[in-house]
């Protein structure tokens, strides 16, 4: 997993035009500087922001590109908690879960 280059990514995102750009005309010519797997791509792509929570993306970037992908507050923290459910505890990150997954451990 390349977690700082995800993140990397969704942090050059929330703070550059150009990359705003770019993503507005063809997220893949953006996504593609940015050395990702697979899996990785595939979220971004998809706006899928509970996998991108779950692969360990900080919640204070994660929060902004959300907003960019027209995703709402209430629906943000909701796709969190879907995210740990379908795909497991966080992996990476200062977010990492060591217990058991349910709504009082994921905080959400």
């Amino acid at each position: 997993m390349s977690l700082y280059h995800l993140s990397k990514l969704i942090y050059v995102l929330n703070r550059d035009d150009e990359a705003k750009r770019l993503w507005r005309d063809g997220p893949e010519q953006l996504v593609d500087q940015f050395a990702l797997n697979a899996e990785e791509r595939e979220a971004v792509l998809s706006h899928d922001i509970g996998l991108i929570y779950v692969l360990g993306v900080n919640g204070q970037l994660l929060m902004h590109f959300a907003a960019l992908c027209g995703i709402g507050w209430a629906d943000y923290l909701r796709l969190m908690r879907e995210g740990v459910q379908t795909h497991g505890p966080v992996r990476a990150g200062i977010y990492a879960m060591t217990t058991a997954v349910d709504d009082k451990v994921a905080g959400l």
